[in-house]
């Protein structure tokens, strides 16, 4: 009777753990197919709010809107170039200040990982940053979006703690057959750390792909306006058509809630056709560098 109970009380929690997540899902999902829904409704179903999780009068006329726009087109592979080149930087640079931080011999290490640390909690703040950012000659070119930004040392405790839960004996191993470190970093703590290293790399591509405010102080040249400062210039321009509905020209006008959804959608595949690739990879990458501390 005991181990009956026992088995239906588990079988309780597993009940409950579904419910809670699936509730979890749901609550991530319907917004996402609100928007869906909402770009891909009429003009007159959302200004009658009878749009719920499905499209009224189904339109493509807000996506017309957005893919007709050539610059739009640029500023979609000119994000794309972006984020490749900022997740590539960004990976280098944890990689080399991860590694040397996992060896006991290294001199400084713990001064080095505090000096790291307290960066995650001070900053200069916006107005140094700024200044910082234009004495090195950097506004309106791609670098004020890539340097400044370029290590995140929350990324680099979790690369840390994962080269730190690998085999000792696979380093003191290759060390012996004459192995320098570059060689043991490169042949053996890379190709062992591939989950880690697809997690930060997908969390360092979507800091990029959906990085505004920087780009809001640091750029004015429209041609290196990345995609989300792109879509927020759109909607604010569209939004002075608010004053055409009530003069009746409501055949070119586009509600710019319909128009907002639209460009979150066109903003959010991209990363969306990305992460499946990377899901394999993700939740060992999260767990292992969580585990061992």
């Amino acid at each position: 009777m005991g181990l009956l109970s026992r088995k239906q009380k588990t079988n309780l929690v597993d009940l409950c753990i579904i419910l809670f997540l699936t509730g979890v899902a749901i609550t991530c999902l319907v917004p996402f197919l609100y928007m869906i829904a909402l770009s891909l409704s009429s003009n007159n179903a959302i200004i009658s709010q009878k749009v719920a999780l499905w499209p009224v009068e189904f339109t493509i006329e807000t996506y017309k809107t957005i893919l007709n726009d050539i610059e739009m087109i640029y500023t979609l592979g000119y994000t794309i170039v972006l984020t490749i080149i900022y997740t590539i930087i960004c990976m280098f640079l944890t990689i080399c200040a991860a590694y040397p931080l996992t060896k006991k011999r290294l001199k400084g290490r713990s001064f080095f990982l505090t000096f790291l640390v307290f960066t995650m909690y001070f900053s200069g703040g916006l107005i140094p940053s700024y200044i910082l950012v234009k004495n090195l000659l950097m506004i309106n070119t791609i670098w004020s979006l890539v340097l400044p930004g370029a290590m995140s040392v929350f990324n680099l405790i979790i690369l840390k703690t994962f080269f730190s839960s690998l085999p000792e004996s696979l380093e003191e191993s290759a060390s012996i057959d004459g192995c320098n470190e570059f060689g043991i970093l490169v042949r053996i703590v890379l190709p062992l750390s591939l989950p880690a290293i697809a997690t930060l790399s997908l969390f360092y591509a979507v800091d990029r792909w959906n990085g505004f405010q920087d780009a809001l102080f640091y750029i004015t040249d429209k041609n290196l306006y990345p995609m989300q400062l792109k879509l927020y210039q759109i909607i604010t321009a569209n939004q002075q058509l608010d004053a055409q509905q009530g003069e009746g020209s409501m055949g070119a006008y586009i509600v710019p809630e319909s128009l907002k959804a639209a460009s979150v959608m066109f903003a959010t595949v991209p990363i969306l056709i990305v992460y499946p690739k990377l899901q394999k990879y993700f939740v060992d990458g999260v767990m292992t560098g969580a585990i061992k501390g």
